[in-house]
């Protein structure tokens, strides 16, 4: 579900928010204010996914990009057709194993799967896709 800001999504979830390490501010759109007030997209699934893979980590995740409005997914260069439009995650990869990262994103069900030489980007698409970022292949391979 859409929220048009991190204060509307704050007041309305604050009650039911169960998802301890993370937040609306972390996950909304970065955009500052250039193109939306701070949207954020409420996904249940994806927030538990979020908490089982910090649980298998056993470590802080710092996210970089969240939901990201429109206009912002265009400024920084994300596909037309990106899952950050509703929500994903790209994860910083410093302070954490890679390959730990990834298998726990994969066991937590995660189907879109962006590897980067600096982040994993994670999301719940319907049909599964694996990719590298430009110049990340040499830092995935074992």
């Amino acid at each position: 579900m859409l929220y048009r800001s991190v204060l509307s999504a704050d007041a309305s979830l604050r009650t039911g928010w169960c998802w301890p390490h993370f937040s609306v501010a972390e996950l909304a759109c970065r955009c500052g204010g250039r193109f939306c007030g701070g949207e954020y997209w409420h996904a249940p699934g994806f927030l538990d996914g979020l908490e089982t893979v910090r649980a298998k980590v056993r470590a802080p995740l710092i996210i970089n990009s969240g939901h990201r409005c429109a206009g912002w997914n265009a400024a920084v260069g994300g596909a037309p057709l990106s899952q950050h439009k509703t929500i994903a995650a790209d994860i910083r990869l410093a302070g954490h194993d890679r390959f730990t990262l990834l298998a726990a994103a994969e066991q937590a069900g995660f189907t879109g799967l962006g590897l980067a030489r600096s982040f994993l980007h994670i999301d719940r698409r319907a049909r599964p896709a694996r990719w590298f970022y430009p110049g990340s292949e040499t830092v995935w391979k074992r």
